[in-house]
This record gives C-alpha cells, structure tokens and sequence, in this order.
C-alpha cells in the first residue's frame, strides 16, 4: 500500500492502515518533505499516535512541536505539527521494522511526484489518497487506471465531472474503492435505516441538516502578497490542476478548504458525512435542483454562512426529499414538533415524517422521535441489515476478497457527491439551479455551466 497525501489527516489515516496485519507500507508521497505548520486538534496529537503505534513512550516528540499555535478562525487556534512525506517515511520504516522485529526492514519509497510513484513502484496493490480535494480526482483515476484499488479522503471529489468521471473509471477497471465516509459503517446509520423502513415516521419527504462548519477561513479576499516559495514544498506539484497563482500560507496546509479551487467548502467538507447516510436511509438518486442564499463572498472563497437547499430524487417505492443545509452556525427555523422548551443543539439532522420526526446528532447518532407521544408507544425493529467491520476495513476485506463490496464506493458515492457539488455551485453561483444526472446538462446560465467541468491545467486532466 502507498499513501499519497501525507499531511494532518493523511497521517492520521496511514496510522489507522499501519495497525492492519494484512497491510504493507512501501511508499509515501506528498508535495511537502517536512514541514511545521500541520494542524494537531491537541498538544502532542502526533506524537502521541507514533508512541501508541510503536507501544513505546520515548521518541518522537520533534512531530508535536505545539508551537505556535496557529489560527484557524478569531475563536479557534490549535497547535502546530510536524507532517509530510519525510515524517511519514520514518514513521512506515520504524513500523516495519517493529512489525518483523528487525533493526531495518524493506526501506520506504518516497516521492513528491504521485505519478512517478506510480510508475516506479511496480508491486503496489492498493493507494490511500489524502491529499487536499482538488487532487483527489487526478491521483485517483491514475491510480485506478494503473490498476491499483483506492481508498479516498471526503468529499470523493470537487466537482461534478470529477465525481462522474471517478465513478465512470472504477466501473472500467473493476478495481475496489471506498470514500472515507466513516458513518456509512456505522451502527446508527443502520439503525435510522431499519427505524424509517420499519414505518416509525412515516413517509420521509424532507430533511434538516445544521453544522457549525467551517473550522477555517472563508468569506476572504485572495492575498496580494507572494511570499517566497518555501524550500521544502513544491509548489507547481501542490496546485496540480488548479490555475496556476503565487504561493501564499492562506491557501495550506488545512486552510484550503474555504477556496473555490481548492476545497469543498462546510458544505462538501461535512455535508459528505451526513447526506450520504440521507441517501441510505431514504434510498435517493440524483439531485434535481439546488438553491441558496449566504452571507457575502468574494470570487475566491466561499462563504461564512449559507442555507442550501436541495430537491433530491427517489429510488424505486420512496419519495423525493427536501433536503435543507445549514452551515456558519446557522440553525432551522424552529419546528412544532419539538418538545416543549426543547432548543436545537449545535448539530443536528432531523428527518421529517408524515407521522412524525427523527432527531439526531450530526450523522444520525443518539436517534430520538419527535414529538414525545411518539417514543411511548415505540418499539425497536428488529435487526435486519447485516453491519459492517468499519470503512477502513470493508476496503482491506473487499480487496483479499473480491466477493465483498464496500459501502462508500465511488459508484455510490458519486450520487452523494452531485449532490454536494451541486449545492455548492449554488453558492458559487447565486443562481437556483436544474440538473439532469442521466444527460450532465445543467440548467442554468453559461457561468454555472462552465462550473460542471471547470477546466484543469495543461497536463493535469481526466
């Protein structure tokens, strides 16, 4: 396995990998060697994880360095850590060593380049990609076109063509892959699935999802300045497809997800979590239509705030569903079906029925039925979808054993993907919006249009 992307959350990830028996770290790649500027969400996050992997207490500490503390947002600073392709190899190559209980073991590879890996590395099986989300797309279809199986960081992708064209190339190479869409494995996702099936509330025609998202800048202008290009990043590689413009710390690490050409914004960054368990439960397709308002925006970036709302097409016997999207520490209107001095959390998603609701945290945990005289006479279904061992490990299972599937693969989550691409382009646009899935016709002016497939850099397209 080879991990491309080895940033905060790439890190995170490889550890969860590296604990696998079945798994075998040869390569690493990411357009950082060694930086200081990664997010911890705490003191010694980094090192802490090494010392639990390696079940020793000494070592390691130069990953958590805690300082400065680096601001995300006016309330929000956390502390600095120490991540890219370098740490990541020393990581991998004193965890194989452990693992075969030698002083050294089959070195690491590393690359700045995910193409090069690709070529060079001539026994690799399957790739993790974690990298910023609009490389997500290019690293992944070249990994399945080399016939590798992907694990993908969320949201799948950036845009709509992207989303299509990674599910058109996981049908053509018949290669196994999974978005890391933790919930879908969950044991509260299959419960709402078994509660709304089981007729609890009724007919589900519409849905309320809140976030307190973004953890990061948006509503920002782009920087005038251009700093010096930092010796340890290369720069051309970390842009990728996106137009090429001078380097500035506004745009990484973490901090890319409020930029149009970079991120997915609150909505694709956490929206990914909680609609794809909207779509298991309800059953749904395509989007239809998207509309939105928010607060003020420059070109660039995306906004402090917005409600999105999306019309979203029924599969089979269900209904089409109203889903409405809050972020920026908006929340929903308030619903009579609340209890009596009952106030909305900070999350939440509520599924509304023709018989009643179903309120929960973010993605569908701590499920409880709304109004009150609906719980007494409630009883539990039964249990009748069969649970999953967990995202990471539907992927591992799926590939030793190619009669399983995995639940976030990217023909699915595709469908979940068109819908977050299109409440973003919503945003971007101001304009509400038409959407055909089965045609990849837009309805909407020739500015929202050309936002469907955006068009990459020289050498950069799929």
């Amino acid at each position: 396995m080879a991990f491309i992307g080895t940033g905060s959350q790439g890190l995170r990830v490889m550890l969860q990998f590296l604990r696998m028996p079945e798994v075998q770290a040869v390569a690493v790649c990411d357009a950082v060697e060694s930086a200081s500027n990664y997010h911890q969400w705490a003191p010694n996050e980094f090192a802490d994880a090494v010392h639990k992997l390696l079940e020793t207490g000494t070592g390691w500490q130069w990953l958590s360095p805690n300082e400065p503390l680096l601001e995300l947002t006016p309330t929000l600073r956390v502390p600095a850590g120490v991540c890219g392709r370098e740490p990541a190899r020393r990581i991998v190559e004193a965890w194989n060593a452990k693992r075969q209980g030698l002083v050294s073991s089959r070195s690491c590879a590393s690359f700045a380049d995910f193409r090069e890996l690709l070529a060079a590395v001539k026994d690799l099986d399957a790739v993790v990609v974690g990298t910023p989300d609009h490389l997500h797309a290019v690293v992944s279809v070249a990994a399945m076109r080399a016939g590798k199986h992907v694990f993908c960081q969320k949201p799948m992708a950036r845009t709509l063509h992207e989303a299509r064209r990674m599910a058109e190339v996981a049908r053509e190479t018949g290669v196994v892959t999974q978005v890391a869409v933790g919930p879908q494995a969950s044991e509260d996702t299959r419960r709402l699935q078994e509660w709304v099936a089981a007729g609890a509330i009724g007919r589900v025609r519409e849905v309320l999802n809140w976030s307190t998202r973004p953890l990061w800048p948006q509503g920002i202008p782009v920087p005038r300045d251009a700093p010096p290009i930092p010796r340890e990043l290369n720069w051309d590689l970390w842009l990728g497809p996106a137009a090429w413009r001078p380097y500035h710390p506004a745009y990484l690490p973490f901090v890319w997800r409020g930029w149009v050409d970079f991120g997915c914004g609150a909505l694709g960054d956490m929206g990914c979590y909680s609609l794809d368990t909207v779509y298991r439960v309800l059953e749904l397709s395509g989007p239809l239509r998207a509309e939105a308002s928010f607060t003020h925006r420059y070109e660039a970036s995306f906004p402090q705030a917005s409600l999105v709302t999306l019309q979203l097409a029924a599969r089979g016997n269900g209904s089409p569903v109203t889903f409405h999207w809050f972020d920026g520490g908006l929340r929903p209107w308030r619903r009579p079906e609340l209890d009596a001095g009952q106030t909305w959390e900070a999350e939440g998603l509520l599924f509304v029925g023709e018989e009643g609701s179903i309120l929960c945290d973010f993605v569908g945990g701590r499920p409880r039925l709304l109004p009150a005289s609906r719980r007494q006479s409630f009883r539990e279904p039964p249990r009748t979808l069969p649970r999953s061992p967990g995202n990471e490990r539907e992927w591992v299972e799926a590939i030793l054993d190619r009669r399983k599937r995995t639940g976030a693969n990217f023909e699915f989550s595709a469908r979940v993907t068109e819908a977050l691409c299109l409440g973003n382009l919503a945003v971007l646009t101001g304009e509400p919006l038409e959407w055909d899935s089965a045609t990849l016709q837009l309805r909407g002016s020739a500015r929202a249009r050309a936002w469907v497939a955006p068009p990459a850099r020289e050498g950069w397209a799929i």
